[in-house]
Parts: C-alpha cells; sequence; structure tokens
C-alpha cells in the first residue's frame, strides 16, 4: 500500500486574495496593466524606516506575509500595500523553457508525495523564490523603484517583457493551488462531481489537459473485483479554443487538436505484468519521459491510435488508488508552447490524484448506500394500489431531501371481504433506516390483521402490542379506516395521527372530527372507532404531518390551509363534478414552499363511488337441502332485472356449487349478496371458519369437483376467513 500522506495545509494559504482563484477557467493568463511594478517580488519585503531589508537567498520564513513598502521604496498614492500576486498556473512565455529545471533549483525527481507532509516544503525553502510576475527574488536592492528594468528569470537566464505572464514557481503557489483544488474536490458528492471538480480544477491552472479513467466496474467497499483490470476513460477536458476576455483575461495560444484533442481511447483492458499494470503498481505519479511510462501509454491510450505527445516533461501520468486497491488513472498534459512539468509536480499530482481516489472511492460507498436506501423504500411500500369496487385511489409519497430518502411514512389500501376496503396511513419516529424497517414492519402486521377483517379500534390495539414487542421507544401515529361501497359509511379509528379531510361534490370541504387516540407504541390505551357517512362523488384524504406541519406553521394551521385549497380546487371543476384524483394529488403538494420539506410526505386519496342500492341483491339461505335450488332461482331472478341473462347459465352453475358446500357444515343461515359494477361478483358467507382449498378429484370420487369448476369458469374467485366465518366470493365478466 502506498505511505502517501494527505496532509492539511496551514490556513495562511487560504486566505482570499485580489489575484486570480487557481480554480478560475479563465486563470491560466493574466494580462497586466502595465510595466512591472518592480523587478523584486511582487509582495515586497516588509520594512520599517532604519531597517534593512534581508538580502536575496536569505532564510527569511514568512517575509511575504503581509509585507508593506520598504523605507527607500515609492509608494503609490491611497496604496497602504501591494497587492498578492495571482496563484493561477499561467502559460509560458514565447522565450521557451528547457524540460527540467536547473540543477539546484528543484527537488529531487526522487521526492514522493510523503514529503509535502514530512516538511519537503518548508518555510524557509518558501523565502527564496520567485512570484508570478516577477523576475527576482524578494529583497533585491532597488526592486521596488518605478522604472527599473526587469530583472531576468532566475531559472531560464531570460528577462521577463513587460506584461508577459510567469510560470508558478513558488512552492506557496503549488500548496495554495492543491488546497483550493482539493477542497473543490471534495465539494463533491456523487462520482461525477468529484471526477468534474478535479477536471475543473486542474485545467488550465495546472494542465492544458487531462484525461481520467476509472476501473469498469468500480469496487464497492471491501469486496474483491473479479475478472481482467479494465479501465474506462471516465472524462476529458482541455483549454478551451476560445477564452474570455474580460476582467483582465487575454486567449492563451492553443496547441493543435491533433496533440490534445485527439488522445484516448474508450476502453482499456490492463494486461497482467505489462508496464501499464507495473506503474499503477508502483502508485506514485511520474513523469511521461521515463521508460516505464513510455511503454505504458500506448497501453493506455489504445495502440491503434495514432497520437503525438508532448516531449519532454509535459505529461504525466498518476495512479488513483483507494483504500484498497488502484480504481483508475489520471493523465495531465501540457502543450508545447508551456513550460515543462517540474519535479515537484509530482507533488502536486499526487496530492490531487490522492483526493480524488479517496473521494470517488467515498462516492461509490455512498451511492450502494444510497441504491439499499431507495430499494429498502420501494419494497416497503405498494407499488401499485388495488383496484377496488366502488372506490377510486391516488397515492403520492415525497421524501424529506435527497440525502435522507428513507423515512417512517406510509400508506396502503387492502382489500376486504364484502367489496370494502381498508385505508391506512401511518407515521414511524425517525427518519433512518430503522424507522423505514419498523414501517415495513408495522404495514405488514396491518395488512395480516386486515386480513382477519377485524374491526378498525382491534387493528390498532394490535398494532401497538406489535409497536411495543419491537422495542420501547418504537412509536408511531397511524390511521385506519374502512369504506363500506354497499351502505356508503366508513369507520374511522386514530392513534395519533392528524384527522383526514373529507371534501364533498358540492365543493364543501371539512375536517372529520374523530379522537384523537395515542400513538402506537404507548401501551395501556384504549383506542376508539366512529362511523360516518361516505356519500357516493366525495374524497377522502388522508396525509402525514409532513404535509400540514414545518418550521412556518404549526399542524392546525396547515390543515386549515390544506382545507381552504381543496375546497378552491373543487370549485374549479363545479359543483356537479369532483376534480380528478390525480390532479387533485397535484395541487395539495402545490402548497408546499420552499421551507416546507422537513419530513417525509405520504398522501392517500380516495374518492367513494358507492355501490347504489338497485345494484345489490341480498338473501339469507336457511342450512337445508333445498337451499342450492332456491339460491339459482334468486339467482336468475337478479340476473333477469338487470338484463344480464346471458350469464344465467355459468351464474346458476357457479352459485349451486359454493352454496352446496357452504350449507354441507355451515350450522347458522347463509348468505347470498349478488353485486352488479363492472363486473357481476357474487359472495356466499357462512359460519364455518375452514377455507376451502382447490384439489384435484380422482375419477372413482363422487365430490370435490366444485372449486375446479369455479377456478375454470370464473373470472377470479378467492376465499376470505372473518372473525365469525368465512366469504367465497367469484366474479364473472359482463359480457
Amino acid at each position: 500500500m502506498d505511505s502517501t500522506r494527505v496532509t492539511e495545509h496551514p490556513t495562511s494559504f487560504d486566505r482570499p486574495s485580489t489575484g486570480a482563484d487557481p480554480t478560475d477557467p479563465r486563470g491560466a493568463l493574466l494580462r497586466t496593466p502595465g510595466p512591472p511594478r518592480a523587478s523584486g517580488s511582487a509582495l515586497p519585503v516588509q520594512g520599517r524606516a532604519g531597517q534593512t531589508p534581508p538580502a536575496a537567498g536569505e532564510d527569511s520564513a514568512g517575509a511575504f506575509e503581509h509585507s508593506q513598502p520598504g523605507a527607500g521604496q515609492a509608494a503609490e498614492p491611497g496604496a497602504h500595500r501591494p497587492r498578492p500576486a495571482a496563484e493561477g498556473v499561467p502559460a509560458q512565455p514565447d522565450g521557451g523553457q528547457p524540460a527540467g529545471a536547473p540543477p539546484g533549483d528543484a527537488p529531487s525527481a526522487d521526492v514522493t508525495a510523503a514529503g509535502v507532509s514530512s516538511g519537503g516544503v518548508s518555510a524557509a525553502g518558501q523565502a527564496g523564490l520567485v512570484q508570478p510576475g516577477s523576475g527576482a527574488p524578494a529583497g533585491a536592492g532597488g526592486a521596488g523603484r518605478r522604472g527599473a528594468p526587469p530583472e531576468p528569470d532566475r531559472r531560464t537566464g531570460q528577462p521577463t517583457a513587460p506584461g508577459r505572464p510567469t510560470p508558478m514557481r513558488r512552492d506557496g503557489d503549488r500548496l495554495r493551488f492543491v488546497g483550493a483544488a482539493t477542497r473543490r474536490i471534495a465539494r463533491g458528492m456523487d462520482l461525477d462531481e468529484i471526477v468534474m471538480g478535479l477536471c475543473r480544477a486542474t485545467v488550465p491552472t495546472f494542465a492544458d489537459a487531462i484525461l481520467v479513467y476509472l476501473r469498469e466496474p468500480l469496487p464497492v467497499g471491501d469486496e474483491r473485483p473479479t475478472g481482467p483490470l479494465v479501465l474506462r476513460l471516465r472524462r476529458t477536458d482541455r483549454i478551451p479554443a476560445e477564452r474570455d476576455t474580460e476582467g483582465g483575461f487575454t486567449p492563451a495560444p492553443q496547441p493543435e487538436p491533433s496533440e490534445l484533442e485527439t488522445v484516448g481511447a474508450e476502453l482499456c483492458e490492463v494486461r497482467p505484468g505489462s508496464a501499464l499494470a507495473e506503474v499503477l503498481r508502483g502508485v506514485r505519479p511520474v513523469f511521461t519521459d521515463t521508460p516505464a511510462a513510455r511503454a505504458a501509454l500506448p497501453e493506455l491510450l489504445g495502440e491503434d491510435r495514432d497520437f503525438p505527445l508532448p516531449d519532454g516533461r509535459r505529461a504525466i501520468l498518476a495512479p488513483l488508488r483507494g483504500r484498497r486497491r488502484v480504481i483508475g488513472a489520471a493523465l495531465f498534459l501540457r502543450g508545447p508552447e508551456r513550460v515543462a512539468f517540474e519535479a515537484d509536480d509530482l507533488l502536486v499530482a499526487a496530492q490531487l490524484a490522492t483526493h480524488s481516489a479517496l473521494g470517488i472511492d467515498k462516492a461509490v460507498l455512498y451511492g450502494r448506500e444510497a441504491y439499499i436506501a431507495d430499494e429498502l423504500q420501494r419494497t416497503m411500500l405498494p407499488e401499485n394500489l388495488p383496484r377496488c369496487t366502488g372506490v377510486r385511489l391516488a397515492s403520492r409519497y415525497l421524501p424529506a431531501a435527497e440525502t435522507a430518502r428513507v423515512g417512517g411514512d406510509w400508506y396502503d389500501a387492502i382489500p376486504l371481504p364484502g367489496s370494502r376496503v381498508a385505508l391506512v396511513v401511518g407515521d414511524v419516529m425517525g427518519h433512518s433506516m430503522t424507522s423505514a424497517a419498523i414501517m415495513g414492519q408495522l404495514r405488514t402486521t396491518a395488512q395480516t390483521l386486515a386480513g382477519l377483517d377485524l374491526p378498525p379500534q382491534e387493528v390498532l390495539h394490535h398494532l401497538d402490542e406489535q409497536a411495543q414487542r419491537l422495542g420501547t421507544d418504537r412509536m408511531a401515529t397511524c390511521l385506519y379506516a374502512v369504506y363500506d361501497p354497499v351502505s356508503h359509511r366508513i369507520t374511522v379509528a386514530n392513534a395519533g395521527h392528524p384527522p383526514p379531510v373529507l371534501l364533498h361534490l358540492g365543493g364543501h370541504a371539512e375536517v372529520l372530527r374523530v379522537p384523537a387516540g395515542a400513538p402506537i407504541g404507548v401501551g395501556g390505551v384504549d383506542f376508539e372507532a366512529v362511523e360516518l357517512d361516505a356519500p357516493a362523488g366525495a374524497t377522502l384524504l388522508l396525509y402525514t404531518d409532513g404535509l400540514v406541519e414545518s418550521r412556518l406553521r404549526d399542524v392546525w394551521t396547515g390543515i386549515e390551509q390544506l382545507r381552504e385549497r381543496l375546497a378552491a380546487t373543487a370549485q374549479l371543476t363545479g359543483p356537479d363534478h369532483p376534480p380528478p384524483l390525480e390532479a387533485l394529488c397535484d395541487e395539495v403538494l402545490d402548497m408546499l414552499g420552499p421551507g416546507d420539506r422537513d419530513d417525509d410526505i405520504a398522501l392517500l386519496a380516495a374518492r367513494f363511488d358507492g355501490i347504489a342500492p338497485s345494484d345489490v341483491a341480498y338473501w339469507f339461505l336457511e342450512p337445508e337441502d333445498a337451499a342450492p335450488g332456491k339460491a339459482r332461482r334468486l339467482a336468475r331472478r337478479a340476473l333477469a332485472r338487470w338484463g344480464m341473462e346471458d350469464l344465467t347459465d355459468s351464474v346458476e352453475l357457479l352459485v349451486s356449487e359454493v352454496v352446496t358446500n357452504a350449507v354441507r357444515y355451515a350450522s347458522k343461515p347463509v348468505t347470498l349478496r349478488l353485486l352488479r359494477t363492472d363486473v357481476l361478483r357474487c359472495e356466499v358467507g357462512d359460519d364455518v371458519p375452514q377455507l376451502p382449498r382447490l384439489r384435484q378429484a380422482r375419477a372413482t370420487d363422487e365430490g370435490g369437483r366444485g372449486l375446479y369448476l369455479v377456478n375454470r369458469l370464473a373470472r377470479r374467485w378467492g376465499a376470505t376467513r372473518l372473525s365469525t366465518g368465512k366469504v367465497v366470493w367469484f366474479e364473472l365478466n359482463r359480457g
């Protein structure tokens, strides 16, 4: 494993300056408005009257900090201190530059990224460095006088022309650039943002172009990747052809398009033992003029591609290593008109690669966690609401924020025997995966209890017991309602949840008066149910407190605003036509303001269509041998009254079989009910709790074929256990 350590540099390098931002894409070149102010440092050495500034080369750590004009310097009118130099990496003047720095001016090429944290860049070493826009070290005699001729560049020996930029030479410049670049990379939350941050921070400040390759697929956490190492070109960036010339920025000479625009293949498979594999295994950035890197580049960029690379030290190949293994590589390129990379730039590339790789590792882990959270939330909520007789349903769910997608809010619609439907909405305390898991357990418990056809208050009582078994601090609010489309009534029980709102057909909206009750999980409390009218055409709205409560308003203010919004929406469609359910849900969510998303929001809307009394036929049959024949005659008369004689034969056969099975074991009267909706539904109830099972009768059996006929002829069929027995039902299409 690489021993590279990421060092947080002193905050003195992070002070905002009036120079160019190192992450500004326009900061590669600065237009100097006039002749250089001084041939010395852009930040003159601090001096006072009667004192002599330190000479060039003297150990004066911190001499460039907060410097003032010396006694012998002519300060400009109204200027209290000189403006700091730009932090960008300007392009090299046309004077030319050798591939490497002269001996003695730059550290050895063997310096590693660990040198940054071990003192490789010291304050004493910064004191005599050259600043951008300057031609001589700080402290040169008479450097601050106006009209002084420009001094030659300390490294190239060539004079700096007025108005011409110079490359970044100081270690302080590099430290400030690395600090700003790593902060920009660290701001990214996902993979694309981190890679884009690396590209935007690097080009054009550090390089003219960059190619970022990432492993395909990226390993997650401690999992060991299988298969060969394949790198995919994730993103490229380069200096644009045209630069913004406003605010002191000038266009830079651009390289030929064939040199920095056409390089790079889409996929690259790293063969074991190849030159590229050896470079990646070494982890540390290398110049591409070395033999190993020169042999690795064709494998990375594509051996079948004809591309020219800049000569000399104008390309750096930096492996990207995460916590466990190499996850990619970055290639930094400079054009021929720009100064070549120096040995210290390897340290910069190492820091950029290290921060980017660790950020990519975290982004991949965060992406996996977000995926698990999304899947957990999706599986806990119903994918599709059921189609129930006499009621239409619509729902919405909104998480609190993109960074906290999992919560404890849920809704559900559960079909019940007798064409009834249970409407449930709940909210578990907290906003985490634990809350979502508890919500899933409570929702499953509610579905099981609803299948037993228990009264709403009994359902809440058993949910309270289940919450106490899950833990002492597991609390939730819940509202459970059962709608009967035949009687046009609804039974509601509440456990500390906000009351529902009923929107009538004429446009009047009212908050239903239901007992508040205690939240689920408190224990030792009784729940009370109330039965209310549910007229046809009315809409019942169930919701969680995230819709009506926030930091800007209390819950009752939000409920009143919700009632007013529903009434105003109903007025748009007129008194005889209720608003469409989907549009109504969207309109309700539009009442949320920018600061109202403090909690999850679950919304369930139910439009009561009901079943007209003329479409219902209901009888009681004594458990006797004549009951099947009587059931056939009653069914025939009902079908004739409804104009459905074409179904007479099928209905008589199936009703006879189901009633015969019920009469054989029942001790109390058997119920027979026919419902005419979009389908014809037949329900037979008795007092025996055992459910019938479909089985294959043998050739010698005299019975056992009744349910087989029902299964073959009916559109759907089923059996539901009740607290007083069971109901067997089947449906037939209406011709």
